[in-house]
Parts: C-alpha cells; sequence; structure tokens
C-alpha cells in the first residue's frame, strides 16, 4: 500500500508539473496537445507525435479538451475580426452566409493560416490537397485563396444535402459518410465538430449585422 502512495504522489507531482508547463505553452500562444499514459502521467507537447494526442485549451476553469464539453454553459466564440473583410467576400461569391464561413475557419484552424493537421489538412479553412485542387486553390496558405476555396466546398456541400447541419458533417468527415449514415456520422469528432460550428455560427451574426 505504501508503494501504492508513493507512486501516486510521483504520478500526481508530474501531472502537476505537466499542468504548469501546458499553461506556459497555452499562454505563449502555441497549440496545445495532451496525452494521459496508462500509468496515468499526463504528457503535454505543441507537436503531438501520434494519434493518443488530444487538442486542449487554456480556460477560467483550467486546461479542457477541444470538443462539445468546452461549448457547454457561457463558452465564446473565438474574437478574431481580421479576416471578415475576406470571409464577407468569398460568402458573397457563393451565397453563403458568412457568419457560416467564419464559424468553419474558427473550428479548423482557429483562424491560423499557416495551420496544418496531421491529415494534412491546411490553412484557414483547413482544405486537404485533393479538395483544395478540386476547387481550385493552388496555394492553401493564402489566406484569399483558403477561403474562396473552402467557402467554394462548403456551399457544394449546402446544395448536395440542403441544410447547414449536413453540409457541416460533410464538410468534416465527407460527403460519403454523410450520406451512408442519412446524417451526422456516429463519429465523436464529427459530432463535436458539428456541435463546435453551430455554436460559433450563432456567435458570429453580430459580426455581420
Amino acid at each position: 500500500m505504501g508503494r501504492l502512495r508513493q507512486r501516486a504522489r510521483r504520478t500526481g507531482a508530474l501531472a502537476t508539473a505537466g499542468f504548469l508547463l501546458g499553461a506556459a505553452l497555452a499562454h505563449a500562444g502555441q497549440p496545445l496537445y495532451r496525452y494521459t499514459g496508462p500509468d496515468g502521467t499526463v504528457h503535454f507537447t505543441n507537436v503531438p507525435t501520434d494519434s493518443r494526442y488530444e487538442r486542449v485549451f487554456l480556460t477560467e476553469r483550467g486546461l479542457q479538451r477541444d470538443g462539445i464539453g468546452r461549448l457547454r454553459g457561457r463558452g465564446r466564440a473565438p474574437t478574431h475580426t481580421g479576416y471578415d473583410w475576406l470571409i464577407a467576400r468569398a460568402a458573397n461569391a457563393y451565397e453563403l452566409d458568412p457568419a457560416l464561413v467564419k464559424a468553419v475557419i474558427a473550428a479548423e484552424s482557429n483562424f491560423d493560416p499557416r495551420a496544418t493537421s496531421r491529415k494534412g489538412a491546411q490553412g484557414l479553412m483547413q482544405l486537404m490537397p485533393h479538395t483544395a485542387r478540386s476547387v481550385g486553390v493552388d496555394d492553401p496558405y493564402s489566406p484569399a485563396q483558403n477561403v474562396l476555396g473552402g467557402a467554394r466546398y462548403l456551399r457544394e456541400m449546402l446544395d448536395r444535402f440542403g441544410d447547414v447541419t449536413r453540409a457541416v458533417a460533410a464538410y468534416n468527415a465527407g460527403p460519403t459518410a454523410v450520406e451512408r449514415h442519412d446524417g451526422i456520422p456516429p463519429y465523436t469528432e464529427t459530432r463535436e465538430y458539428v456541435s463546435r460550428v453551430l455554436h460559433y455560427y450563432r456567435g458570429y451574426h453580430r459580426d455581420f449585422a
């Protein structure tokens, strides 16, 4: 029993140290990822090395994972207006609500034009290379090209499915998955993504009023 307590104290100390390191990275503006090992040790990094890491955010309640849990209560959409003019232009070109385009950007990249996912999605609207090519994007890290291309793809999903919820699900999981499940696919990532986008969507209407 004494050994178990000693190990628990040691693991707790490591977790505390990891939390402080994670908080420092978050305060420095770095993306932050967390993984809890089999022995209870919590690992933090700003460069995830495998799929066990999950994105977390520093909030007034501490570190919380990226997803639906963050959206409950009084969670707010990220505040950013630097691309609003570009969003409005792309939304107008493809007859979209600019608040929806902005919500997708917030959920996809948190307004980072250089964002690159582990799966290879790139830029503000996280276009996969084959999607970028299909919508005429040569440079996915160009905010103008990426937002116009992402808006075009979102328009295609809206035309294909006829409602915002399924279109957003298709943007994340692909149209084939939405068709196969006749709605939002039963993937945790996609369900949380749709909830996040719709939450942000409601919050961004005031930015384009």
